[in-house]
């Protein structure tokens, strides 16, 4: 009898850990219902790119509805305090870029704690940030942009204060080159980009993906990317590197959190479903034509690689004693 009563006990015990794969706190099945993708940034930028191709996927593979909501303001942080404070259900989940590595730095008061109150999931997809001119400053290399800078007082546009893309701008103008280019923070990439097509302020620094369209109509100029290769779909724009800059190399990545709490069994249905989505052809052939690199990987990965960009920006933010604006 004994044995027997081991027996079934290991049984269910087993059926047990089975059946809470991808299960909410109540035991249902996750998703059964909606689930939130909250981007803190304006619409028309890389996240908001990102989570509706990465919404549309998901919702194919796990059979529920993906929500695009944006809540921007203070370079991320207010969307993001929003995400930690949600219910740790599954259907609340933050798709945020790399500004979340960056405001650990930049801002002590940010109002989430980004050890302890995020679960990282996967990162999505990553790609370099580039330099861009409006055509009517007359430069087309790095070279001659820095030299026009140190001619004549010149601003850039960025997508937020605290994104990679300004700190990219920031370390190369201010830290490396000594200049003194201020820096003019936008709600979201879209709105930084209508900026400099704009000619006000001509020089702009954004992750690839949303000046490349005005830059094919001839609406910007392309000065530099900052990753080590080429990108694929701006394959005469130099590296950094190339236009003298050597290691200086940055991404802006697009990532998944999950508040803290949130059942692992549904941190790793979302995971498994990322990767899954990452894997079709046509999500890689879209991603492509956008400058975009799939990324995947698992969530300790994405953990390890928040740690080391959180230690990377936060030597840049003190070098150039940048604040949050």
């Amino acid at each position: 009898m004994k044995r027997l009563l081991a027996a079934i006990a290991c049984f269910s015990a087993l059926v047990s850990a089975n059946t809470a794969v991808g299960q909410g706190p109540s035991g249902t099945t996750w998703p059964n219902k909606p689930v939130r993708i909250i981007i803190p940034f304006a619409p028309g930028g890389p996240t908001d790119i990102i989570a509706r191709l990465a919404g549309q996927k998901l919702s194919e593979i796990l059979g529920q509805p993906m929500v695009v909501e944006s809540r921007a303001g203070a370079g991320g942080n207010i969307g993001t305090a929003a995400v930690a404070k949600s219910p740790s259900d599954g259907y609340t989940i933050l798709l945020t870029s790399s500004a979340y590595a960056v405001n650990v730095s930049l801002s002590p008061n940010a109002g989430y704690d980004a050890d302890r109150d995020f679960i990282p999931v996967a990162v999505v997809a990553k790609q370099a940030n580039l330099i861009f001119v409006h055509p009517s400053l007359g430069v087309k290399t790095l070279a001659e942009l820095l030299a026009l800078a140190k001619a004549r007082k010149l601003a850039f546009a960025s997508p937020g204060s605290g994104t990679t893309p300004h700190l990219t701008a920031e370390n190369l103008f201010n830290v490396i080159s000594k200049l003194d280019m201020t820096p003019i923070h936008f709600r979201g990439a879209g709105p930084a980009i209508a900026a400099v097509v704009g000619g006000e302020p001509p020089v702009g620094a954004g992750a690839a993906s949303t000046p490349l369209p005005h830059i094919k109509a001839g609406r910007l100029q392309a000065i530099a990317v900052s990753s080590a290769a080429r990108v694929a779909a701006l394959p005469d724009v130099p590296t950094f590197a190339e236009a003298g800059f050597p290691g200086v190399e940055d991404d802006t990545w697009i990532g998944i959190f999950f508040p803290a709490g949130t059942p692992l069994p549904i941190v790793q249905k979302l995971n498994d479903s990322i990767n899954q989505a990452l894997r079709t052809a046509d999500m890689k052939e879209r991603l492509e034509q956008l400058a975009f690199e799939p990324v995947g990987g698992t969530p300790q990965q994405f953990a390890a690689y928040v740690k080391a960009e959180i230690a990377k920006w936060g030597k840049v933010v003190r070098a150039g004693n940048i604040k949050a604006e």
